[in-house]
């Protein structure tokens, strides 16, 4: 029943008002997607990276977590300026993403899982003739796990028992490898962080190795809410003190962005300073640029050895000016989304596409003391590796 719902079902089912992506030629630079980024708003944006060919395939999907991930690489790190000035192909080719496919319109669903499941990070989809503007050529829209999923939810009653066993029972209980300590560099996740990106999940921040207590989490869809000078607070931030400053979204207070400075200073990193002044500047006056940033708040010299710690905003969310509008909304990294090992299957994915995320921590409670420890994590990835592979009934 489960298999014949997927292979009747065509993928065009699930596109219904989605709007054409956005997309720029492989020639585009980084900043031009930047750029297209901001116009869009919102911690769901991405460009595609595509010659607008029909029928040609997209190289690749570019949101602001791939950028910010770009511009603090160990090669973009001292000279970040001369990175937005990289073409998107190069970014591609440095970053190595995981591929995007391109699946027809009357394909079925059942095709579009196995593509994801396949280790395909999203699909792009044909816009059917009659949806289209006259005059425009093709337009493609995406799907990605999570619109699948939602799919799934729809149409749970039919995968019935299996929907209501333990994510624990159906082994869909991955360990959560993918942990940085709160007080380690965040720039030291970033490997973790481009691992999270292409299995769905996130970062764990956790006090300590072991045992493992669930303190927050580093996102990709958190990153896609700051902007471009978040880069600056990956470079210069313990994996704590950049979970707060995400939170702030585009408004982090004084004292956050001082520390920020302070940092950058203290270890030579002068070009990261222009993404935090929002200085927009060619890469050949990087240096310089860097110089008139540093003496343009000559307070931040008197340093803070690293100890200033930046506060989040969640005790503060009377304030709503202090968020800027792609942050609104979004739920605070230190509220990271937990279940249990007893938890149902539908529970969690519920769970997971209420809060516009694709994995939920799993937490259990010690035999001894309250916190509560760090056991795993379920991606909806895996999922829907369960569910499209129900036996039949």
């Amino acid at each position: 029943m489960a298999v014949r719902l997927l292979q009747t079902h065509e993928v065009s089912d699930l596109c219904i008002g989605k709007p054409a992506l956005r997309w720029l030629p492989p020639s585009s630079t980084v900043a031009d997607a930047v750029a297209e980024l901001e116009a869009a708003g919102g911690a769901g944006a991405a460009v595609a990276v595509w010659d607008g060919e029909e029928g040609s395939d997209v190289a690749g999907r570019v949101c602001m977590a791939d950028v910010l991930l770009f511009l603090c690489s160990a090669a973009n790190l001292a000279s970040p300026a001369a990175a937005l000035h990289a073409a998107l192909s190069d970014m591609l080719a440095a970053s190595a993403p995981p591929p995007i496919h391109r699946i027809e319109s009357d394909a079925s669903v059942l095709q579009a899982v196995d593509s994801l499941l396949g280790g395909a990070h999203c699909l792009v989809v044909p816009i059917r003739e009659r949806w289209r503007r006259a005059g425009r050529g093709e337009l493609l829209c995406w799907l990605t796990v999570e619109d699948v999923a939602r799919f799934f939810v729809s149409s749970i009653g039919l995968f019935s028992p299996m929907a209501s066993s333990s994510v624990s029972d159906l082994g869909v209980v991955r360990p959560a490898a993918l942990a940085v300590a709160a007080g380690d560099s965040a720039l030291s996740a970033l490997p973790l962080l481009r691992a999270a990106t292409a299995s769905h999940t996130s970062v764990a921040v956790v006090p300590g190795l072991f045992p493992r207590r669930l303190v927050g989490e580093i996102s990709p869809s958190a990153l896609c809410s700051c902007g471009v000078s978040a880069a600056a607070a990956v470079a210069a931030l313990s994996a704590a003190d950049l979970m707060s400053f995400v939170d702030w979204g585009g408004a982090p207070p004084e004292t956050a962005l001082h520390a920020v400075r302070s940092r950058l200073r203290r270890r030579g990193l002068l070009g990261m300073l222009d993404l935090l002044y929002g200085v927009d500047l060619p890469s050949s006056s990087s240096s310089s640029s860097a110089s008139s940033s540093s003496s343009s708040s000559s307070s931040d010299e008197d340093d803070d050895d690293g100890k200033c710690c930046v506060a989040s905003p969640c005790g503060r969310r009377g304030k709503r000016g202090v968020f800027s509008r792609r942050a609104m909304g979004r739920r605070p990294a230190e509220e990271a989304i937990v279940c249990r090992r007893g938890s149902s299957l539908v529970a969690v994915m519920v769970q997971a596409l209420a809060h516009r995320s694709t994995h939920v921590w799993v937490e259990e409670e010690p035999d001894q003391g309250d916190d509560r420890e760090l056991v795993g994590v379920v991606s909806l990835l895996d999922v829907l590796r369960v569910l499209r592979h129900l036996p039949p009934t």
